[in-house]
């Protein structure tokens, strides 16, 4: 089944293709207007699976699209855990779902005592 989630309204079809990024999914090459955050870009274009559950595996889509609940972590660039609904969609990004449970690298800032 392939249903269509959200929409762009568009008023001017010139403005709006002259503001299109295109962007690397999992290896897709996918384009959403310009100014949006990743989140919405990858559900307008009808990706549902973000990341999977550290705990269950089970797939994890956004929920809250505000910050508060995490579930949209995607690696961008290279960079792991960012929530893709507080994140702008840029020109050339890479995208890739977050796959369960991720190491983080502890960095000590200021002088030993």
């Amino acid at each position: 089944m392939n249903t269509v989630l959200f929409r762009t309204v568009q008023t001017d079809r010139s403005e709006a293709s002259a503001q299109t990024v295109s962007f690397d999914f999992e290896g897709r090459q996918l384009h959403a207007p310009k100014g949006i955050t990743v989140a919405a870009a990858l559900i307008q274009n009808q990706v549902l699976h973000f990341r999977d559950s550290p705990v269950s595996g089970q797939p994890r889509a956004p929920y809250c699209q505000m910050g508060v609940c995490f579930e949209c972590l995607v690696q961008i660039n290279g960079v792991q855990n960012r929530q893709s609904c507080m994140t702008t969609i840029e020109e050339g990004m890479v995208i890739r779902m977050q796959q369960g449970q991720t190491t983080f690298t502890v960095i000590q800032t200021g002088e030993e005592q």
